[in-house]
């Protein structure tokens, strides 16, 4: 049985603008606006382009989130990576309260999104005023906002940033299919050249892509201690020794009891693509903003996009990449 026969298709909350309030849509009306990548528009909002409805949850997370010295905030730009990261954040920072070779772990029967929550797509949106009393100190949270525009409380406080890079041609293939899976039932897909051409001109979701990276890159160079930037293709090559680096950074080193124990290991297969994949929550679940679980879930390989782009297309973003990260020290080797 196919998905459409099996339940009625309701659009995922990404596809609908009916909860947008009325100051916000005045705001939309002084905005740049382009053709969206899942609403109908896309908006630029503090120099980066954004849904309607996620601006609004951007201005409620910046005017109303208290951040907390303890606090750790995964930041990816969007297909980035960010669900892989959220299994290994969770398991890592947990792993004391909830030990990885114990069978009822929370990561088997939620989805990573679930057990770290995006500020401004879930707990900020459509006027939702968050209950912060359930979470455990540290409070693991997401967000895909520019540094920029970050609430001024994460900015100024000890709260640890973990950024996440992914190279962007893989960034764009894993995008234009999300975003083409999820109105796939409802509105037209859009062709790959169409958005191609607005990822180089920088209109994609919390683009543009280079100005993302780089302000996080620049922030990780001058604090050290406040922003850890990882690259997807690393933690792939080499995921040991990544982890090390991102639990030294949130200052839960491994012990060298735990080495021994394979607790690294158990770590890295337990949030591993094809463990993930396979779980009957990501399987068959569905997010409260209605996307099925599953289509987090695609393939997570480096260097998928030789399979889509002309050559062409390959020296266009070349030039552009070349042209945007010149001098910064960001290699991106696997393009």
């Amino acid at each position: 049985m196919s998905k459409s026969q099996t339940s009625p298709q309701i659009p995922p909350k990404y596809l609908q603008e009916d909860e947008i309030s009325d100051e916000c849509k005045k705001l939309l009306l002084t905005l740049p606006k382009e053709r969206g990548w899942l609403a109908s528009h896309i908006y630029n909002y503090q120099g980066f382009w954004v849904a309607p409805r996620f601006i609004q949850g951007v201005i409620a997370c910046q005017q109303q989130f208290q951040a907390q010295d303890s606090d750790i905030i995964l930041v990816t730009t969007p297909k980035s990576g960010t669900t892989w990261l959220k299994s290994l954040l969770f398991v890592l920072v947990n792993r004391m309260k909830y030990p990885v070779f114990e069978q009822n772990h929370p990561l088997l029967v939620k989805n990573p999104h679930d057990l770290i929550p995006f500020l401004e797509i879930k707990l900020y949106v459509d006027g939702l005023v968050p209950n912060f009393a359930s979470f455990t100190s540290p409070r693991l949270l997401s967000t895909h906002m520019p540094f920029a525009s970050l609430p001024k409380s994460v900015q100024d406080s000890k709260t640890k940033l973990v950024y996440l890079c992914r190279n962007p041609k893989d960034t764009f293939i894993s995008l234009w299919h999300f975003t083409n899976n999820l109105r796939l039932h409802h509105k037209d897909i859009h062709p790959i050249e169409e958005k191609f051409e607005s990822f180089c001109k920088g209109v994609s979701l919390y683009g543009p892509f280079w100005n993302h990276v780089l302000d996080y890159w620049k922030q990780s160079i001058e604090k050290p201690n406040k922003v850890l930037f990882l690259m997807y293709e690393e933690i792939k090559v080499q995921p040991k020794l990544q982890l090390k680096r991102l639990a030294e950074f949130l200052e839960c080193p491994f012990s060298i009891e735990e080495e021994n124990c394979g607790v690294m290991d158990e770590i890295l297969r337990m949030c591993s693509f094809e463990n993930l994949s396979n779980l009957e929550v990501n399987a068959d679940g569905k997010l409260s903003t209605g996307e099925e679980n599953n289509a987090f879930f695609r393939k997570g390989e480096v260097g998928d996009w030789k399979n889509y782009f002309t050559i062409e297309m390959s020296e266009k973003l070349n030039h552009i990449i070349e042209q945007k990260f010149q001098g910064s020290g960001i290699k991106f080797s696997y393009i």
